[in-house]
């Protein structure tokens, strides 16, 4: 049963560094829909490795690395997976995923598991987290790190995005990349005009196929003068 549900998805683990090819079956299938959802995330976080710590390239509590921030926690195994490939947690870890023993739960606690920057779970929290760790970082003369938060697009409805969307345009946040999953799951009908919303506040704006890879990792390795937006399109099924 369990082979079943992993080889649809063999083409995409191919991708995967060699760390990644084989995670734990209980993660890959995790929650209701958990894969799917997160497989996004593995496009991405996969393809970042080499700026995040990894024990063969640095050390993970290194104060210059890059930070990723889920802020759309409910899919969190692929996460999990990247976490432990790039050393911040026991890959042994994976095989207990939701266990009552466990630390790896359905949404990443962050006074559990090293490496998560946020516990998330409550949607709208993400961003403006990252853009108060952002001013901290700074203060402290680190001026390299790059910040990551992957969002949903419903989750934009919330007033405490519209207000970190302000100040990060504002203050010209040049380090901060936003990832916004559309599924067009949003209630009050942004689907497939967000871009417009960060826009206008002075963000530079990317919009690409959420399914393709080289796209994202293309757009994603851009650096700006100002904070970036990329819009990733999928279908909800696979977000």
């Amino acid at each position: 049963m369990i082979a079943q549900q992993i080889k649809p998805f063999d083409p995409f683990i191919k991708r995967l560094p060699p760390c990644l090819r084989e995670p734990s079956p209980v993660l890959l299938c995790g929650c209701s829909g958990g894969w799917q959802r997160c497989k996004r995330l593995s496009d991405f976080a996969q393809r970042k490795t080499d700026r995040l710590g990894c024990p063969d390239d640095g050390d993970p509590d290194d104060g210059a690395r890059d930070r990723f921030y889920l802020s759309k926690g409910h899919g969190p195994q692929a996460f999990y997976a990247v976490l432990a490939a790039t050393g911040f947690i026991d890959p042994a870890t994976l095989d207990d995923f939701a266990t009552t023993t466990s630390t790896l739960g359905h949404h990443p606690d962050r006074t559990l598991i090293r490496g998560v920057e946020i516990g998330s779970g409550s949607l709208g929290h993400g961003l403006p987290l990252a853009i108060g760790a952002y001013r901290a970082i700074a203060a402290k003369g680190l001026d390299t790190p790059r910040f990551f938060v992957l969002v949903g697009d419903a989750e934009l409805d919330e007033g405490s995005n519209m207000e970190a969307i302000q100040v990060a345009g504002r203050i010209g946040m040049d380090r901060l990349t936003v990832i916004v999953i559309d599924n067009d799951s949003s209630t009050y009908g942004w689907s497939h005009d967000i871009g417009a919303r960060f826009e206008v506040e002075g963000w530079v704006t990317s919009e690409v196929n959420g399914r393709d890879v080289d796209a994202l990792v293309r757009v994603l390795d851009e650096t700006h003068d100002r904070p970036h937006v990329v819009v990733a399109y999928t279908e909800r099924k696979f977000s």
